[in-house]
């Protein structure tokens, strides 16, 4: 329990003790106490997003963030109904995929992974083709740490009368949002992600409104998020066995987020993480694929040094021994490897991760500072 384990990833990511240790009491899934638990997360998550709590409910779902994903669209895409997602990245095209894998028809605008979506061509698809009903987009795109204009896309939808599904999976809780500002109807993320829980669950944020509608919609049994909405409200429960040692330490990662001060206060560590990253990469002479007016807070993608000696098994197997996990490369236009800024971690982390990748690259021949 003494031991941090530094992961500079997207998710799963570093947890505090506390969080881990929320974990050493067993529960069942009937018990009074439990059920308190899962009726506070719900009530925080929708608390975290919007200033209009009333008309949203919060809908926790076993399972990754793709699980929620996946049982959004098959539940809140009508039956006969026409989806447009918004892809510049590798999880805009799993949206796709989960959509496709579904029945459900798709139409796809895509940009290039070092573009931003651009909410006038969303327009310009709906004016085109009235008979889309949802808009799905990336919020935060992992596959290079682009960070999308999810307001100005919501602006759009809502002005259309039609749908917004926003997968925001790494970065709710790590950058401001409101789910109303933001033209949003529903948003998917889990628990491994800004709120600094552990893998097991993910969770989707809906109006009641919309929700509403959905009763019978659902392609798939377990993952249908009006049932699992449904009974939760009448009984407090899961409709099957719930993943009860994650949601002990989501409950005490959700009180640890408010002693920090909040969303606004995470993020600013998260934005101090990632100055301390780029200047320690300014200063080993790595370059990053983004500029840095693209650039997220919450994942980076780095170029592999211009050097035929450069080896990255070997470069992460060298970190991960000195106790630094990194995440490798998604761009497809690239070489690059991934170092994430969220988590429990903070600035002299990614001073003492710059100084660890300065001797492991020497070791391989490389000072691309000299």
């Amino acid at each position: 329990m003494s031991e941090r384990t530094l992961l500079f990833t997207p998710g799963p990511l570093t947890t505090s003790a506390t969080v881990k240790a929320a974990m050493l009491r067993d529960f069942g899934s009937r018990d009074a106490r439990f059920i308190q638990i899962i009726a506070e997360i719900r009530t925080q998550l929708v608390a975290l997003g919007t200033a209009r709590p009333a008309e949203w409910t919060c809908v926790p779902m076993q399972g990754s963030g793709t699980f929620g994903v996946e049982g959004t669209l098959g539940t809140l895409v009508p039956r006969g109904g026409k989806l447009l997602v918004a892809q510049n990245g590798a999880y805009g095209r799993r949206l796709v995929d989960l959509a496709q894998r579904l029945g459900i028809e798709t139409q796809t605008l895509v940009w290039p992974e070092d573009a931003q979506v651009d909410p006038a061509a969303i327009d310009a698809a709906l004016v085109a083709d009235p008979a889309i009903d949802v808009v799905a987009c990336v919020h935060s795109e992992t596959t290079s740490g682009i960070l999308n204009p999810i307001a100005a896309v919501g602006a759009v939808v809502r002005k259309h009368g039609k749908i917004l599904i926003a997968d925001a999976m790494s970065s709710f809780g790590g950058v401001p949002l409101d789910l109303d500002t933001a033209g949003i109807d529903a948003l998917v993320s889990s628990s491994n992600k800004c709120i600094e829980g552990v893998p097991g669950f993910s969770f989707v944020l809906v109006k009641r409104a919309l929700l509403a509608t959905c009763a019978g919609r659902a392609r798939s049994v377990s993952l249908d998020v009006y049932a699992q909405a449904a009974e939760l409200d009448r009984s407090g429960q899961f409709r099957f066995t719930p993943p009860t040692h994650v949601l002990a330490a989501f409950h005490q990662a959700l009180q640890e987020l408010a002693a920090e001060g909040g969303i606004a206060a995470r993020h600013a560590r998260y934005l101090a993480n990632r100055a301390e990253l780029l200047a320690g990469l300014a200063r080993l002479g790595l370059q990053t694929w983004l500029p840095p007016a693209l650039q997220g807070p919450i994942i980076t993608s780095v170029r592999y040094p211009d050097d035929p000696r450069f080896d990255f098994p070997a470069f992460y197997a060298a970190l991960a021994a000195r106790g630094f996990t990194l995440y490798p490369g998604k761009v497809s236009q690239a070489n690059c490897f991934r170092v994430g800024t969220i988590g429990q971690l903070y600035p002299a982390d990614y001073t003492a991760l710059c100084a660890a990748m300065a001797d492991v690259l020497r070791g391989q021949g490389i000072d691309l500072a000299t």
